[in-house]
């Protein structure tokens, strides 16, 4: 078969610890072949299909380089059998105009993981809010005083901005609500922009559980990110020590009630972030840690979501 990934630059992959590296490479021990290209590669033009100019990838199997490539005519993402969108947070708005590009390409024949329209549906910090049986307290809002209310009852809160990615932007408040104002104008810019804010949940220092979900099954490990000194934040980003564990009865219950609904909408890839036995988060546009897991425990999670891959294109 032939894959597109529509990534970062191959460049600025590190592949000691890159999820799409790992597919990468599971999905040329297969024989397919192996296309990348940014989302400003991607072009439409009234008359035409939606296509892109991609570099044709071949692994070489060591480090540096970790990869060759030949030259490639522009294609259509019709002409290829699956499209795989890996490009990272944040969701900005030339995100938000790839996904329409994609979901056009969508509608002349082309194959998208995770679907374009299922990204737009599934805010990472918003998409919680539908499942409010797993969450803590939490609250959406514009508003300081609503915030300030929130404070008084919960005492010690997480707030952080909406489009934040690998822990960027998260404050901790504790009881005495020092700066709490000055950190809600921060996030909110005055007014202007909406905050997340959640009850403080002390189970954090057992690490923040990213649990995957392929094909609506949940991985049978999680990576636990526990923080590390003074860091509030379990982000491997942010220096968070990533320990990998089975599953608990809590981690497999959220798993299975949620794997099945967000499958269903187009989403072969999911990752979890569990505190104690709170969801925090839905991520679903570039869910890493394929990496950790697999070298800690063993399970091949990029072959997993190969085999789901294949399957959902009639091929496994």
């Amino acid at each position: 078969m032939r894959m597109l990934f529509v990534a970062d630059p191959l460049e600025h992959f590190k592949i000691v610890k890159d999820s799409t590296f790992t597919m990468l490479r599971e999905a040329a021990k297969r024989g397919h072949t192996l296309y990348a290209c940014e989302p400003q590669d991607l072009v439409w033009q009234l008359g035409g299909k939606v296509t892109a100019r991609m570099r044709q990838v071949t692994l070489t199997g060591g480090d540096e380089p970790w990869f060759v490539e030949q030259a490639t005519p522009t294609l259509a993402l019709a002409e290829l059998d699956a499209v795989v969108m890996r490009k990272d947070p944040p969701f900005d708005s030339e995100y938000f105009y790839a996904t329409h590009l994609l979901q056009q390409a969508e509608r002349e024949g082309a194959r998208v993981f995770n679907k374009p329209a299922a990204l737009r549906d599934h805010p990472e910090k918003l998409a919680i809010l539908e499942f409010p049986q797993f969450i803590g307290p939490t609250l959406v809002t514009r508003d300081a005083a609503e915030i300030k209310r929130f404070h008084a009852e919960h005492r010690d809160v997480i707030l952080k901005p909406l489009d934040g990615m690998g822990g960027m932007g998260i404050f901790r408040v504790g009881p005495d609500g020092l700066n709490l104002g000055s950190i809600t104008e921060t996030l909110n810019k005055g007014g202007a922009q909406t905050v997340m804010v959640q009850r403080y949940l002390p189970e954090i220092v057992q690490g923040d559980k990213r649990i995957l979900v392929i094909g609506g099954e949940p991985v049978p490990f999680c990576l636990a990110r526990i923080p590390q000194g003074s860091e509030i934040r379990g982000n491997l980003a942010a220096g968070g020590k990533g320990v990998a564990q089975p599953l608990s009865a809590r981690d497999r219950e959220i798993a299975t009630a949620l794997g099945p609904i967000l499958a269903a909408r187009g989403l072969l890839l999911v990752g979890l972030d569990v505190i104690g036995d709170c969801l925090t988060e839905i991520n679903v546009t570039s869910p890493t840690c394929f990496r950790e897991i697999a070298d800690q425990t063993g399970f091949d999670v990029a072959k997993m979501f190969i085999d789901a891959l294949e399957a959902s294109l009639g091929r496994g």
